[in-house]
């Protein structure tokens, strides 16, 4: 059985660009920092949960590796996109543990700052659906799908 190929990459907005590179140097720095400063990532990782120093490497390993498909991989930039999002859902508990257990770390060093963060994980959801053009999809695409049937990229 053979993979799915996607359709060729549509034409992205230099803001989205920008947007999508910038998210990938954050990803990849954010994922080098899980190797070298494990100590500090573990301070997001719940107490009750178990080879937590391993989930902070493989959760460091997985950013890295989102961070280089958003840049390597455009024919699939809306999927991306959408695993990118689902990720940020899926690590968001760990910031709610750290404001929850009042543990400071990346010099969140007050309640105020700690719970003022998880502000910032919708943000970050929607820069990762925005920069990849997952959603809200473009114009463009909307009027050629409601001619054509869905997108198929």
């Amino acid at each position: 059985m053979a993979l799915p190929t996607a359709e060729p990459a549509p034409a992205t907005s230099p803001a989205r660009t920008v947007a999508r590179l910038l998210l990938a140097v954050f990803l990849v720095t954010a994922g080098i920092g899980h190797f070298v400063a494990t100590e500090t990532f573990l301070a997001q990782t719940p107490t009750w949960l178990p080879a937590r120093t391993l989930i902070v490497l493989v959760s460091g390993a997985v950013e890295i590796a989102l961070g280089l498909a958003l840049v390597t991989l455009p024919r699939w930039r809306r999927e991306v996109g959408w695993v990118v999002a689902a990720f940020f859902v899926v690590i968001f508990p760990g910031n709610i543990h750290q404001a929850l257990t009042d543990t400071a770390a990346f010099g969140l060093d007050s309640p105020t700052a700690r719970w003022s963060r998880l502000a910032l994980q919708p943000v970050l959801i929607l820069w990762a659906l925005w920069a990849t053009g997952a959603w809200p999809r473009p114009r463009a695409a909307r009027s050629s799908e409601d001619q054509s049937g869905p997108a198929s990229t």
